[in-house]
């Protein structure tokens, strides 16, 4: 995995008509967090975008495949995210339009964890 300054910096400044949101480096790449809340990741300089049962209908109707990385065994899926659509790099507008779906995604799965017992 790698992020270059450059993309994350177009990223935050692309997403400040959603929100002021923060990087946490993870494993050479970053969770994009809102209010504490990661609902967003960088990786090799992609943007995936939180994705649950009601907004993963609309990544795969844009063929948007979900985050894979390389471990040890071999390639490993998160089914959790998507990239992100190519829209969302040159359109602030659709890039808040994606976003505010995809918070709402981890607000929804922070509530359900909330709820779960242990």
């Amino acid at each position: 995995m790698s992020l270059t300054a450059d993309f994350k910096a177009f990223i935050v400044e692309q997403m400040q008509g959603f929100a002021s949101v923060t990087l946490q480096p993870m494993f050479g790449g970053a969770a994009v967090k809102h209010n504490g809340l990661t609902f967003a990741l960088l990786d090799d300089d992609t943007l995936y975008l939180k994705a649950d049962e009601r907004n993963r209908p609309d990544f795969e109707a844009e063929g948007l495949p979900p985050f894979t990385y390389q471990s040890k065994n071999g390639p490993m899926l998160i089914k959790g995210y998507h990239r992100a659509p190519p829209s969302c790099l040159d359109d602030p507008d659709e890039m808040t339009r994606w976003c505010r779906r995809s918070y709402e995604a981890a607000v929804h799965a922070a509530a359900h964890k909330r709820q779960t017992p242990p």
